[in-house]
């Protein structure tokens, strides 16, 4: 068995972990584009055809864990060349969404992105999907990604435990070491391969999806109205901000394409629990005349991103508002608007600054903070490797409140464990 890390070993975002058997089968883990430097796009080798041409050769399948831009980014050149591509099957019909919505002025990249995420095949949490001789068991895990899992890949008798993208800190993240106790700490993992984005940012305790939710309540009684920009999938988020809006009966606004949004969780998720439902929700560009009578009243709270819909929205309502009563919540990665930061992007900091409203900071991260990753390590207690990806270089895995015996086990060079070939590029 080989396991070759071809990109994430000393970066965030971009991973792409390929998992080869004794007899030549194949698979990637994630295959996206590395994260964008400021605000242009990244240089990316797999950008080349013949670059990426090299990397797929002989792969049967790629499994995404999730469909944020950083796993999923290839898939045209993928389906192109006739490999099969898995996702789960909420994060299908999303990118459905998102890339016939991208694609509605007919532009011939998101058109044959469409059609390639059409063609992905789905899986579902606990059930074992066979290539060849490799297998992968999919388990749900929370993540700012409303359908994130991470996979058990058994390969010529070893086990390996990709994790994904994970956090426990999620409406849905108390469900992480359960599952693990229930279903993987007890299959003997081999080696474990796990993200490690918050390793080198502060180690102080990361609010809770569910204290977002208050002290937005907070924030809500004193503003009138809210503009709020947050990621249009996240699941957690976008319930954590409408929750809050009810709470102090406050008109919940969004445009058609966040409705849609909305509404595809809705039927999914929300059949399962009441916190993902948003039936009290008002489509911004059929109900402007309510919208302004409820922003003279209890106020509204309205999602926005920085494009033409949004900002046509903001110049016809903010005429009418007290700048002193409005207020704009951002919630993102911060150092998208710290100028000083190597991810600062000017346009989204100048969509941020462009009125006179007051700015509040108001996230939590996607990813696991230092103490679920020490539970993950420790949990699942690998025999023998544990392998961080989706980390800045300068961090150390060894420095998590793990035994000894585990920071033995972390590896970021290349090297062979028992018939299992670790390959770091």
């Amino acid at each position: 068995m080989t396991i070759t890390i071809h990109r994430g070993i000393n970066q965030i975002g971009g991973c792409i972990t390929e998992i080869a058997s004794s007899s030549g089968t194949k698979i990637l883990i994630d295959l996206g584009h590395n994260l964008p430097e400021g605000d242009e796009p990244s240089e990316d080798k797999y950008e080349d055809s013949e670059n990426l041409s090299a990397l797929l050769d002989g792969v049967k399948a790629v499994f995404y864990t999730h469909p944020h831009g950083d796993h999923v980014g290839f898939e045209t050149e993928v389906a192109k060349r006739g490999i099969d591509q898995y996702i789960g099957s909420l994060s299908k019909e999303l990118m459905i969404l998102l890339k016939g919505h991208l694609a509605y002025n007919g532009d011939p990249k998101f058109k044959a992105e469409l059609e390639a995420f059409k063609k992905f095949r789905t899986f579902e949490a606990k059930k074992r999907i066979p290539i060849d001789d490799i297998s992968i068991t999919p388990y749900f895990v929370s993540h700012s990604a409303p359908d994130a899992y991470m996979f058990l890949i058994e390969c010529d008798g070893k086990k390996v435990l990709h994790t994904g993208d994970f956090r426990e800190h999620g409406y849905r993240g108390k469900g992480l070491i359960p599952t693990i106790n229930s279903y993987i700490a007890h299959r003997k993992i081999d080696v474990l391969i796990t993200e490690g984005t918050m390793l080198s940012r502060n180690d102080s305790r990361l609010m809770t999806e569910n204290e977002l939710k208050y002290n937005a309540i907070d924030i809500f009684r004193q503003h009138r109205n809210i503009f709020v920009m947050c990621s249009s999938m996240d699941a957690d988020r976008l319930a954590s901000f409408y929750q809050a809006a009810q709470a102090v009966g406050k008109m919940f606004v969004v445009d058609g394409f966040q409705w849609k949004v909305l509404e595809t969780i809705g039927n999914t998720l929300g059949t399962k629990s009441i916190l993902y439902r948003f039936p009290k929700r008002r489509y911004y560009e059929n109900h402007m005349d309510t919208i302004r009578n409820a922003a003279q009243t209890n106020g509204f709270v309205s999602i926005v991103r920085n494009n033409v819909k949004s900002r046509e929205f903001i110049e016809a309502i903010y005429p009418t508002l007290d700048p002193k009563e409005t207020c704009f919540i951002y919630s993102q990665f911060l150092g998208y608007i710290l100028p000083t930061h190597s991810a600062f992007q000017q346009r989204t900091y100048d969509f941020v600054h462009s009125r006179e409203w007051q700015i509040e900071y108001l996230h939590t991260s996607g990813h696991a903070s230092r103490e679920a990753l020490a539970m993950v390590c420790n949990k699942v207690n690998p025999r023998l490797a544990i392998i961080p990806i989706h980390r800045e270089a300068e961090s150390d895995f060894r420095s998590l409140d793990i035994p000894q015996e585990l920071k033995d086990k972390v590896h970021t060079e290349s090297t062979t464990l028992e018939g299992v070939k670790i390959i770091i590029k």
